[in-house]
């Protein structure tokens, strides 16, 4: 999934309020240093979930050439999912 920055800005001002509101937090600086901290990372996981989305498609696209005609019989989209999944749990990604 692709957000636009000002969507992770929401979203992290969001994340904030809440946590603050819960108590679940003590802020140590000033709150836009926070919030920005907080879009930092949203932004850098989204990033690496590209990424992992990417290889992903190329690892299909790879193992579905291998595989030559016997890949007329598989679901792409199934196909995918196991692979993502797996990749996933070894680069210690939450989908």
């Amino acid at each position: 999934m692709r957000l636009k920055d000002e969507q992770i800005k929401r979203l992290a001002e969001k994340v904030y309020s809440d946590l603050a509101a819960d108590g679940l937090i003590a802020p140590r600086r000033e709150r836009i240093a926070a919030v920005e901290g907080i879009a930092a990372v949203i932004a850098r996981d989204f990033g690496r979930e590209q990424t992992l989305e990417r290889d992903a498609e190329r690892l299909l696209d790879e193992t579905i050439a291998a595989m030559g005609r016997g890949a007329a019989d598989i679901d792409r989209r199934k196909m995918l999912r196991m692979i993502k999944e797996k990749l996933a749990k070894e680069r210690k990604i939450v989908l």
